[in-house]
């Protein structure tokens, strides 16, 4: 029998925490979907892992006994994943660099010209994530290293490094009522339909809803899309609207789709981020230098 990892470090997280609630705030996911996954994880294994009660959640005597060896269990797995994707590494050379939308914008360039003079022999392969996997590809183990936006779900088990921050503006079909505005209070769009990324994207998908900024306020979706193309053809073709960082106006510019100035939001971050196990790596450090010390001015 497969179980998924990411499923038993839910299951840690629930056990440390004493209930969904908090343990949802630390995975940076939903209630709904960590008491999903939970229940997934007790019907693989066959037992129940958790006692449920309003005062939150304790574990059951199967529960206590898979907790006990699930630390190390972890521990040893991410210890042979890092070290099998490290030999592949030394073996080809290549570091394997995740990244969302327009990565870290126009310092995208200068942090791959200063990698490739610090590291001569290495090549770096861009691999673009869609927005269900916020860590771009990270926390699966796929990349080796990742420019992301935070925040998402996971990366309180990665390193991660803040880079820029940057406003965010709000992506209006041309023909929207607001478009003529130069200006608009995010309390003005507070009802109109908006454009989300999956709901597996967790944290990631509500900080582009901007469900902190809404004071209770539910959100109406128009359209989920995974895709940059896909985004914005949504927004033009009327689905709705979304808020997206003030470099979309560069990077994203198209017919039919307009960017205004919005107030009384939360700025957007971009990050390098990479796992625990590679602090001693030296080529994975060597890319983090690049991009610290090719931070845009005023960051």
């Amino acid at each position: 029998m497969d179980v998924d990892t990411r499923l038993l470090r839910y299951a840690v997280a629930v056990a440390e925490e004493g209930g969904i609630t908090r343990a949802a705030e630390r995975l940076y996911v939903s209630q709904p979907t960590l008491t999903k996954q939970i229940r997934q994880l007790e019907t693989q294994l066959g037992v129940r892992l958790f006692v449920r009660s309003r005062s939150g959640m304790t574990l059951t005597e199967a529960g206590t006994a898979l907790m006990a060896r699930l630390p190390d269990l972890l521990d040893g797995w991410e210890q042979a994943r890092r070290a099998a994707k490290a030999a592949d590494s030394r073996a080809v050379q290549v570091l394997r660099v995740g990244f969302l939308a327009s990565a870290a914008n126009e310092a995208t360039p200068d942090i791959v010209g200063a990698f490739s003079r610090r590291r001569s022999g290495w090549k770096l392969e861009m691999r673009q994530a869609a927005w269900s996997d916020p860590s771009a590809g990270l926390l699966d183990g796929e990349t080796d290293v990742a420019l992301v936006r935070v925040p998402f779900p996971g990366q309180e088990d990665l390193r991660v490094a803040v880079l820029f921050t940057e406003p965010r503006c709000v992506a209006l079909p041309a023909a929207h009522r607001l478009a003529a505005r130069e200006v608009i209070s995010f309390s003005e769009l507070c009802d109109e339909p908006f454009i989300a990324a999956p709901a597996e994207a967790g944290w990631f998908r509500d900080h582009w809803l901007a469900v902190d900024e809404r004071g209770g306020r539910p959100v109406r979706i128009g359209a989920v899309t995974d895709q940059p193309d896909d985004w914005l053809n949504a927004i033009a073709n009327g689905y709705g609207i979304a808020l997206a960082p003030a470099s979309a106006t560069r990077y994203y510019a198209r017919p039919g789709i307009v960017y205004r100035t919005v107030e009384s939001v939360s700025p957007s971050q971009v990050a390098v981020a990479w796992a625990p196990s590679d602090d001693q790596n030296a080529v994975v450090q060597d890319f983090v230098r690049c991009c610290l010390g090719n931070r845009p001015s005023g960051s």
